[in-house]
């Protein structure tokens, strides 16, 4: 698991991939969450603008990202 601090109340989740080290671009995660790819607390997400705060768990395949 990955563990992405952020020093905000939040992170976009297509600039969350992208900090993580998921994608090279937020174009790239665009195209991840919109094919449906991207769980959020275990639940699917297609809306790149999500607001991710800490406490936050981000899945994509076998990868795992922490917001705190």
């Amino acid at each position: 698991m990955k563990i992405l601090k952020i020093n905000t109340d939040f992170i976009k989740l297509d600039t969350a991939l992208k900090l993580a080290g998921i994608t090279d671009t937020g174009g790239q995660g665009k195209i991840l969450i919109q094919e449906g790819f991207i769980y959020v607390n275990g639940e699917q997400e297609f809306r790149r603008g999500r607001k991710c705060i800490s406490g936050d768990r981000i899945q994509f395949e076998e990868e795992e990202i922490l917001i705190e």
